[in-house]
Formats: structure tokens, C-alpha cells, sequence
């Protein structure tokens, strides 16, 4: 069984950071709307109430480069100090989506101003806290090419030219995560896409071809970043440090459309999921995002973690699992209320209501992976027994 060491708690949270330009030209920002940005310290401190010391979190990159080159901290600095203050473990996310305004993501400034952006940041948080950083460079490179590349859902607001923004921003990531390890070699990186499965309906077996081809490419992201495809992009084996996975309700589906639902004979267990991303790539795995709406938010964080301690005592070296987002939050397209994770939206002292069934499951799941790293003998092989039914 694997033994996760990596993070300060298995169990994390997530902060909704998004920055991008919807396809109306509305520029999102996700920290702001939920009041996490004005309210950090309290909501880590919540946090760590729930034994979650690590969590993802999230630079605005067009808020600081404020001019090509020029920096204005002002909106991350306190986020930073915040973490520090409550003892919390971050993985920064270093572009969540958006970019300052003026720069054509096409071009190679894009890459170039990135890496310089992401050398600056890493420095700051160098001199500013003592603890290994963790970073995700480009989040979601996968999802972002297809939603920015294909489908026009925000920017670039694109159309069939997925595959290309996919290769700059796999060159941007490989950038970032050379200019990071220049500056503070101790980093770590996360490298995040979602996992996901399409399947042929019974009806239509035509389909099987064309469902395995959009399976496997959810691989392409990490395999151009560690060299495999494409290696004339810089890939190489050691930027793929930790391969972080995303786990939503609707990441499996039918070639053609509609969601495959859990409990379906065609859903794929994500016991198995895990495993085939470890076999694959012989990494650290962390379990980047998951998490759901209303009342289904405890029963699938309660699924997820029991398939993760399945695949865990199975050997794949799952290293945590992040609630996220864990506040409610506007949604993107509507500002709808998205009722998700753990908090509700803050009252004017940064007072957060709690979802009294996640907040449970949370307690419940919390002392179940605390029997992981138990100095206990006997509590380590009940639980690795737990894990195997």
C-alpha cells in the first residue's frame, strides 16, 4: 500500500480561482466574487478547524503584471502572508485561466512573459516563506484548449484550433517550470488536467473507435510535458513532477452526448482510473479537484475517497484529494448560486456557513485518512483492511 507523504494533510481544499474573459469579453474573477481574497486568513483558519492544511490557491496574473515586466503584489501578498500566518500548505496556481490584457496568446510573448511572470513570483514567495512551494503552472491545459481552442466558451475564444493553443500552452507550463526551478530549485509542480472516460452507446458500437481516440488524448497534455509527443516542444521526464487529476460527476460520457451517470454499468470505477494514470506515468498523483452540487456534494466526495483508498491500497501512489472549489461561488456564465463544497459566501467579518452534510463527510473522511500515517500499527493495517473491501 502506498503511504502518502508529500502534503501537509491528504485531505484539502481548493479555492476557485478563475481569471479568464467569458466569450462576451466579461473578465472573471473568481477570488474576488467569492471574498476569499478579502477574507483568507479567516477562511484558512476555517480550514485547518477541519484538519485541511493543504490547499490550491491562485495568483491573478492580469491584476499583477500591471505593465510588460512591472509588478503589483498588492492583491497576493496578503493571500501569501495569510498562508503563512495559519501554518497552511498552498499550491499556487500561476495562470488559472486568464492573462493580462495586451498580450496575444498566440504569439510567443505569451510564453516568454509567462516564464518571466512565474521567475517573479517564485522569488517573492522564496524570500517571503521558508517552506518548499508547490505550483501549478497552467491549469488545465487539457479542458482550456478544448473550451478556449474549440468551442469559443472563453478565451481565446477560438474555434478548431485546440490543438494549437494546447502546444502553447504546454510550451508556457515547460517555460514556467524552468523559470521557477531557476530561481527556487526546491519547487514542486502539479500538473492538472481532468480525467474522464467516453464510452459507445449500446446502440451505436460504430462509436467504440472514436470513444477510445477522445480517451486516450486526455493524456496528450502530460505526455507532451514530459517529452512523449511532440518533444520538439521541450518536453522532458522530470517536468512531470505530480500529475493532478480532476474528478467531476460529468467526466464520463457518450461519444454523441449525455453524462454517464455514477452507478451505471458503464461507469468507469475511478479506483481504475487512478490506476491506469499511475501505471502510465510512474508519478505522484494528486486528486486535484472533485466535488458536487446540492445534496449529491457529501455522497460523491464520500465515492471519490472510498475508490481513492481502494486504489491506494492497490499500490498507485495517490498523494491527496482536494475539495474543491470549497466555496460556493457565482457561476461563470450566469453569476448563478453554485452550491458546492464546504462555505457559503462570506458575511461582512469573513463568516462563512458551513453545509452541515459536507462538513460531516468531510470530519468522517478526515479520520479515516488519519489512519494512514497512524504511528499505530494496528490502526495502519485496519485501515489498509478498509480500504481493500
Amino acid at each position: 500500500m502506498h503511504v502518502p507523504t508529500l502534503f501537509a494533510s491528504f485531505l484539502m481544499g481548493g479555492f476557485e480561482c478563475s481569471s479568464h474573459r467569458r466569450s462576451d469579453g466579461r473578465r472573471l474573477d473568481l477570488l474576488q466574487a467569492t471574498g476569499h481574497d478579502a477574507h483568507a486568513k479567516t477562511d484558512y483558519h476555517t480550514l485547518r478547524g477541519f484538519g485541511l492544511r493543504s490547499v490550491r490557491d491562485g495568483l491573478r496574473w492580469h491584476r499583477i503584471e500591471t505593465a510588460p515586466g512591472r509588478y503589483d503584489w498588492s492583491s497576493f501578498l496578503p493571500m501569501l502572508h495569510a498562508a503563512r500566518d495559519e501554518g497552511m500548505q498552498p499550491i499556487w496556481d500561476l495562470c488559472h485561466y486568464g492573462w493580462p490584457d495586451g498580450i496575444d496568446i498566440w504569439r510567443p510573448e505569451f510564453v516568454d512573459r509567462f516564464a518571466r511572470f512565474a521567475a517573479a513570483a517564485a522569488a517573492l514567495v522564496r524570500d517571503e516563506t521558508d517552506d518548499v512551494p508547490f505550483y501549478c503552472p497552467v491549469n488545465e491545459i487539457a479542458y482550456w484548449s478544448w473550451a478556449g481552442g474549440d468551442m469559443a466558451q472563453f478565451n481565446p475564444g477560438a474555434r478548431g484550433r485546440g490543438f494549437e493553443l494546447k502546444h502553447q500552452l504546454v510550451r508556457a507550463a515547460i517555460a514556467g517550470i524552468e523559470a521557477v526551478r531557476a530561481v527556487d530549485p526546491r519547487a514542486r509542480f502539479v500538473l492538472v488536467d481532468p480525467v474522464i472516460h467516453t464510452a459507445a452507446r449500446p446502440d451505436r458500437p460504430r462509436d467504440r473507435r472514436e470513444a477510445d481516440a477522445f480517451r486516450m488524448a486526455q493524456f496528450q497534455s502530460w505526455d507532451m510535458i514530459r517529452g512523449d509527443l511532440w518533444p520538439g516542444l521541450g518536453g522532458r521526464p522530470e517536468l512531470l513532477d505530480i500529475v493532478g487529476v480532476n474528478f467531476y460527476p460529468d467526466n464520463q460520457w457518450y461519444i454523441g452526448g449525455g453524462t454517464i451517470p455514477r452507478g451505471h454499468p458503464q461507469f468507469r470505477p475511478f479506483r481504475e482510473m487512478l490506476a491506469e494514470v499511475h501505471e502510465r506515468y510512474g508519478r505522484p498523483v494528486l486528486i486535484a479537484e472533485t466535488g458536487a452540487e446540492g445534496e449529491e456534494r457529501a455522497p460523491w466526495f464520500a465515492y471519490v475517497a472510498e475508490e481513492t483508498r481502494a486504489a491506494m491500497a492497490a499500490g498507485a501512489a495517490v498523494e491527496g484529494m482536494c475539495l474543491y472549489p470549497v466555496l460556493e461561488y457565482p457561476g461563470w456564465d450566469n453569476d448563478r448560486h453554485c452550491p458546492v463544497g464546504l462555505l457559503g459566501f462570506p458575511d461582512a467579518r469573513g463568516a462563512r456557513p458551513e453545509n452541515a452534510a459536507m462538513a460531516a463527510e468531510l470530519r468522517r473522511q478526515q479520520a479515516i485518512f488519519d489512519g494512514m500515517t497512524s504511528p499505530d500499527p494496528a490502526a495502519v493495517t485496519q485501515w489498509i483492511a478498509g480500504a481493500a473491501e
